[in-house]
């Protein structure tokens, strides 16, 4: 990485943390404008945005509708997305909390995931529960509780979200060390392209992007892709179908899908992969995924 390029990295995480803070306190066009220009490198135009990128940022600012708070909010889209596909492809829940410490770890089974509601990263995982660190768990969750997302990046979905915590059952395949996540990226309801996220917990993550022929894509979105033969999965035509009935209506819309033991799991919904601020390796891609989006009128 380039001596500008670090000072423009590092510059961009002083103006999202003081607006996390509430410390400076800019509409979102101006927000928007001044963090793309340090993450992307290149000047936001709103007024007749063409990239992918680009129009993401517009949506944030132009596509409100309240049903997005439900979408994003990690419990109560999973109510959403069963009223339309059913309640086979949900992962169950096990309970959801306003406080950590209203968490009876006693009557939790010995597997179990923490997440919260409202934001992105706030995770935990227990495989264990005698070499559980709860202590360190509460510490992270609480940390996250404190935040709104919505004024990192200004994903407005988000914004009136509330802040909860969710334990899930923990899902693991069988046949595969980890679980593949599947992404399907929809355009105006249409199922387009897809990627997949590997080796995420060793801490080298890598996404790689897929037409709906499983033919890998020659073009990467901040993270490398993956060396390995990625199998389609068997329920991919399903993954398909399903996602597009979940974005109907929407301009874009990904929805994220797991594989476990042959049966399909609905993951999350998202409106702005990357919060529309990863660069593309060849660029030309930002454009071409960007024709794809039609942006609704005002």
């Amino acid at each position: 990485m380039s001596i500008k390029n670090k000072f423009f990295n590092f510059l961009s995480k002083v103006i999202i943390r003081l607006s996390v803070m509430r410390i400076i306190r800019l509409d979102d066009e101006k927000y928007l404008s001044i963090l793309y220009r340090l993450k992307v490198m290149r000047k936001l135009n709103l007024k007749n945005p063409k990239t992918f990128n680009e129009k993401l940022q517009w949506l944030k600012i132009h596509d409100r509708k309240d049903i997005y708070t439900t979408m994003v909010d990690k419990y109560e889209a999973k109510k959403y997305v069963a009223s339309i596909i059913g309640e086979d492809y949900i992962i169950p829940t096990i309970g959801v909390y306003d406080k950590f410490e209203d968490i009876n770890f006693d009557n939790l089974p010995n597997q179990f995931v923490i997440k919260c509601t409202h934001d992105s990263g706030g995770l935990v995982i227990c495989k264990d529960k005698k070499n559980f660190d709860v202590k360190l768990a509460r510490k992270k969750i609480n940390k996250c509780l404190k935040k709104n997302f919505y004024y990192s990046s200004r994903e407005w979905p988000y914004k009136n979200v509330k802040p909860r915590i969710l334990i899930e059952k923990y899902m693991i395949d069988d046949s595969e060390k980890e679980l593949i996540d599947y992404k399907i990226m929809c355009f105006n309801e249409n199922p387009e392209l897809l990627f997949t996220c590997t080796d995420r917990y060793k801490g080298k993550l890598k996404v790689t992007f897929f037409d709906l022929d499983w033919n890998k894509l020659p073009f990467e979105r901040k993270y490398p892709s993956s060396d390995k033969n990625i199998k389609q999965p068997k329920n991919f035509k399903k993954m398909l179908e399903y996602s597009k009935k979940l974005s109907k209506d929407i301009s874009f819309l990904r929805v994220d899908w797991y594989e476990i033991n042959g049966n399909l799991y609905f993951g999350e919904l998202t409106f702005y992969p990357g919060s529309g601020f990863e660069r593309f390796m060849p660029e030309e891609w930002d454009n071409k995924l960007g024709e794809k989006i039609i942006l609704p009128k005002n």
